[in-house]
This record gives C-alpha cells, structure tokens and sequence, in this order.
C-alpha cells in the first residue's frame, strides 16, 4: 500500500502554531525585557505622589516577611510603613535579600508602641483596619472612599493581631478564602490586601494627587 505524506513547509508550521484553533496564547503575546516595562526609576518613585495607604507591621517574627511587606509596599506605592514592636528594620541585613532596595524607596520608621502611632494617625484622620478573621469582616475590595486615608494592621505570623488591637481599629479586613485553611503567609496575605486597597481606592477616586 502506498502512503502519500504531504510535505509541509515552514510556513505551514507558523500558521499551524499561531492557528487559534490550536493555541490559546495569541500570536502577538510575548514576554517583555526589562527595558520594555513602564515603569519610573526609584528616584522618581521617591517623588511621585502616593495612595493614600499605610501599613503597621506589628510584632512580625521573621525578616524575610519584613523585607517582602517592604517589597509589596513599594510595588502599591503607598505613604508610610510604620514597623512596630520587636519587628526588624531595614537595619538587618537579611531583610534586604527579600526586599531588594525597596527599603531605600519606602518611608518606614520604627516604634516601641503601637499605640501611640494609632493616636498619631487618628489626628490625622486615618482611618485604622486590622488584617484580621473577625465577626465583622470587610473585603478590601468593598471599602469606601471615605474609608482613606487607611492604615492596614498586620500582626505576628502565629497569633495574628493581638485582641487588644483589634479593639482599639475601626474595621477588620479579611480576605476571601474557599479551602480548609484558614490563614496565609503574613506576606502573601498582606501583598493581597494591600494591592486590592490600592486597586479600589483607584477604582474610586483615580490616582493620587499631587500634595497642594
């Protein structure tokens, strides 16, 4: 028996491999270099005006989660990161191999008490949100804009945030879970909550302003 094999070219080939029919990925998408991403330099970044987001980072055990919250605070250009009781520093060396210079780009400074920077941010009408699984939760996606400025509340990776704090906050953020667990990595949790707070107050008011 004979066997006629058509013979394919190279064009053939493309337009088998960018036929829809075949592939989901359209024949235009490619990853970009780095000198393809829009994005300002960290000098700029330092100027540029900032949602009006801040986060307390209280009691958080590892450098590692410090150095990645620092990371994910740059990436939301927000205004402040307030690193409270026996959280590190950008002083320690190991939080910069997860940080990766954002720690020279984001304001932070380090405080004893974690209320008095609760009072200090109240004068200046912040409003105060734990990262926490209440019985009142909020999703950070349904905050209003009379909610910002807000500073987020992140506690330790075992215990969470202290009963305390959670009692003297106006709202609890929880983010949405639908598996067994209950909890996530202090980082990756804040990292979600802070780019959907990013993203609403966006979603409502539009990008920051320029300070008058």
């Amino acid at each position: 028996m004979n066997v006629c094999i058509e013979e394919r070219t190279e064009a053939d080939s493309d337009d088998f491999i960018n036929d829809s029919t075949t592939s989901r990925v359209p024949p235009f998408m490619r990853k970009l270099n780095f000198s393809e991403i829009d994005r300002p330099s960290p000098e700029e970044v330092v100027e540029l005006p900032k949602h009006p987001v801040s986060s307390v980072l209280h009691n958080i055990r590892s450098i590692y989660n410090v150095g990645s919250m620092f990371r994910t605070s740059e990436a939301g250009r927000i205004e402040h990161l307030y690193l409270t009781g026996y959280t590190g520093t950008p002083e320690h060396e190991d939080l910069h191999k997860t940080a990766l210079g954002t720690q020279d780009v984001v304001p932070w400074s380090k405080h004893e008490d974690v209320f008095d920077v609760f009072n200090e941010l109240r004068s200046e009408g912040y409003t105060l949100a734990a990262l926490e699984i209440t019985n009142s939760p909020t999703y950070p996606s349904d905050v209003s804009l009379e909610h910002f400025p807000l500073c987020m509340v992140v506690g330790n990776e075992v215990k969470g945030v202290d009963d305390d704090i959670i009692d003297a906050v106006d709202l609890a953020l929880e983010i949405p879970q639908f598996g067994a667990k209950h909890s996530l990595n202090v980082g990756v949790a804040y990292g979600i909550a802070l780019l959907d707070l990013v993203r609403r107050y966006r979603s409502l008011h539009g990008p920051p302003e320029e300070a008058p």
